[in-house]
């Protein structure tokens, strides 16, 4: 069952979805990237499809002719940088 990209509430939409389209729960839109079946980080532009045009703005409502539903939505990815300063943060305060 697809989950809502925000609050990982099932989303209980019948498909197509439209773009006004949200969560139940938190109100997040449904129809975006976040949700999307093609939704990569590492992709180029976050995106499988390669006839996708880019979406700047990955968590909002979007008009994207290839959208697909995902069945199942992972919560969002720490960004790199994050646990990079922390492990770098921690091997200067173990070294006193």
């Amino acid at each position: 069952m697809p989950t809502c990209h925000q609050c990982q509430t099932p989303l209980a939409l019948e498909e197509p979805i439209g773009r006004r389209d949200t969560c139940a729960n938190c109100r997040a839109d449904a129809r975006c990237c976040l949700n999307c079946t093609f939704y990569e980080v590492h992709a180029a532009d976050a995106c499988r499809e390669p006839n996708a045009e880019l979406v700047q703005h990955k968590d909002a409502a979007n008009f994207c002719e290839f959208f697909a539903l995902a069945r199942n939505v992972a919560p969002p990815i720490q960004p790199a940088t994050t646990d990079a300063r922390a492990r770098l943060d921690a091997l200067f305060k173990s070294t006193s």
